[in-house]
Order: structure tokens, then sequence, then C-alpha cells
């Protein structure tokens, strides 16, 4: 009877979508690859309830059990350098010290658990589980919101993009603004974007072949665009979010621009392109 009770009620939660079974996070580490199932994190010592004002998947203020990010990292140092992978593709690029930082900014890691799903971030659309990169206090280091990978399921140290990817570098003798905005890129854009073939996000499409969108988006279009994408083409399956001037300061936007100018005169394949 305990059986086929069981059997019913796991049916049950079949038919109305919600998640019957633990979900996996992967971490390829100095240390080895270790797998953590979400029962495994949500039941750790220093698991705890957080609440993350103006979420930013959410938009609105959150409650989460979460593990502190720096606890799971083990043999990370802050000079290193991590990737968050999302189920979609998404691929956001992180520097260590935040992450790793016990003070001021404190990354988390939400953990979405199976028998209390969080709400779906639109209508028709999933949650942001199983595992969601969040942030106590991120304006202390300028956290901006691609440092917020949701449905998260591998983080994993690499090498630094330039020696991944030198296709996306500026040229040595590039001013000062293009090479601050390769940083705006790194920050803001490659998450999403990959430029000349190069980076690991599956999500958007490239920022520079076969064209680059300083090519094609005269005048002031193009700072309208990464400022309030709907505002230039209504798509109701358009991704991009808007950059506001919180996010993306004037002039770093216009930073931005100067490298993808610059960039656009730069055009090559990568190597890693090819393998595609």
């Amino acid at each position: 009877m305990r059986a086929l009770l069981a059997f019913l009620l796991s049916g049950l939660a079949i038919c109305v979508g919600l998640p019957v079974f633990a979900v996996e996070l992967t971490l390829e580490l100095p240390g080895g690859t270790q797998v953590w199932q979400s029962t495994e994190l949500l039941t750790r010592p220093d698991a705890q309830t957080i609440q993350i004002p103006g979420d930013v998947a959410y938009k609105r203020d959150m409650h989460y059990r979460a593990v502190p990010l720096a606890a799971l990292l083990k043999g990370v140092a802050p000079g290193d350098h991590l990737q968050a992978v999302a189920r979609d593709g998404f691929a956001a690029e992180l520097a260590a010290a935040p992450l790793l930082a016990q003070q001021g900014e404190r990354a988390w890691l939400a953990v979405e658990d199976p028998a209390q799903p969080w709400p779906p971030l639109a209508k028709g659309k999933p949650s942001a589980g199983p595992f969601y990169l969040v942030w106590e206090s991120p304006r202390a280091a300028a956290i901006g919101p691609e440092q917020w990978p949701f449905q998260v399921v591998r983080i994993r140290r690499l090498a630094p993009l330039a020696e991944r990817f030198p296709t996306l570098l500026p040229a040595v003798t590039a001013g000062n603004d293009i090479q601050a905005g390769f940083a705006q890129f790194q920050k803001n854009c490659l998450a999403c974007h990959r430029l000349n073939g190069a980076g690991d996000s599956q999500f958007g499409p490239d920022l520079n072949l076969p064209h680059n969108p300083t090519e094609y988006l005269a005048g002031d279009f193009l700072r309208q665009y990464i400022r309030d994408p709907q505002s230039m083409r209504r798509w109701p399956q358009g991704r991009m979010p808007g950059f506001s001037p919180q996010v993306l300061s004037d002039a770093e936007l216009q930073q931005l621009l100067a490298y993808l100018r610059h960039m656009a005169g730069r055009k090559q394949h990568s190597p890693e392109q090819n393998r595609f």
C-alpha cells in the first residue's frame, strides 16, 4: 500500500510539472571534478536562507536556500578565472576574486529544492533553477547582471580569456578607451555572444562575423539598441536585456562601442571556430 501511494504521488508530481529528483551541479576545479546533488547542497551545515533584494532574474526581492560559493571552490585562487555554464548555453566569465570574497560583495549558490520549486521566470518559462549564482552587496565590486547566471549546470576553472581566445584581443597599439571597451565586452557581452568565432557561449550571434553591429546600425541606433533592445525591434522571442546607465554607464558604453568599432577592422576566424 505504501509503495502504491508513493507511485501515485510521484505520478501526480510529474503531471503538474514539479521536479521529483535531485539535480546535479558539476564543478571542474584544480582538485578535480566534483558532482553535487541539490539535496546534498541543501543539507550542508553552511546552507542558509538568504534574502536578495531586487533579484536580477526575478526583478523583485527573493529568498533562497543557498551555500556560500567560496566554500565549494576548493583549490581556487583569487587570480584564477572561472566560467559558469547554464542549460541554454549562456557562459558567464567570472574572475575568482569576487567569488571568494568574505566581506563586501559575497557570492552564494542558490539551490532549488526539488520538493519546493521556485516560481517560473515568466509565463510559460522555467524557473531560475536548479542552481543560481546570486550576490549580496553586488555594488561593492561592480557586479553586473551578466554575473548572475541562473539555470547553472557547471562551474569550471579555465585559462584567462586572452590565452583561450586571442582573436578577441584588440591591437596592442589600441588606445586606452578600446582596451577598456574590451573589459566591458568581457563583462557584459561575452556570456551571450562570440566575436570572431571566439568564445564559449552558444546563446547569441557572433558580433563580428559576418558583420559587426557598428557596420549596419548607423548613427545612435546601436547605443539605443543596447540601452533598450525592444525600442528598436519588437520581438517577443528577444532575450537580450537592456543595459541601463546604472549597469553600464555612458562612459562605459562609449568604451564598448569603441572596442566594437575597432574589432570591425580585425575580422578573423578563430582556430576554435574551425572545429564546428
